[in-house]
């Protein structure tokens, strides 16, 4: 059967992988290249909060916050 993907270990060493990711990210300069990818733009745009959590209800105290976020910044 052919298969569009590569074996993949079932024992993964975490750790690794994320200082593999790290040093990756380090030798790129990815944050400085990231944080400069609007420098010649002349409106910035931020996110302040993550999407509301697809695992359970959002409760009226989440709600204020995102409201006061958003108010206050526009």
């Amino acid at each position: 059967v052919a298969s569009h993907f590569e074996p993949v270990d079932s024992k993964v060493n975490f750790i690794a992988k994320e200082e593999e990711i790290l040093e990756w990210w380090d030798e790129n300069d990815i944050p400085a290249r990231y944080r400069h990818l609007n420098d010649d733009k002349e409106k910035n745009f931020s996110f302040i909060d993550g999407p509301i959590t697809a695992n359970n209800a959002m409760g009226v105290h989440h709600a204020w916050g995102r409201t006061y976020k958003d108010l206050f910044l526009r």
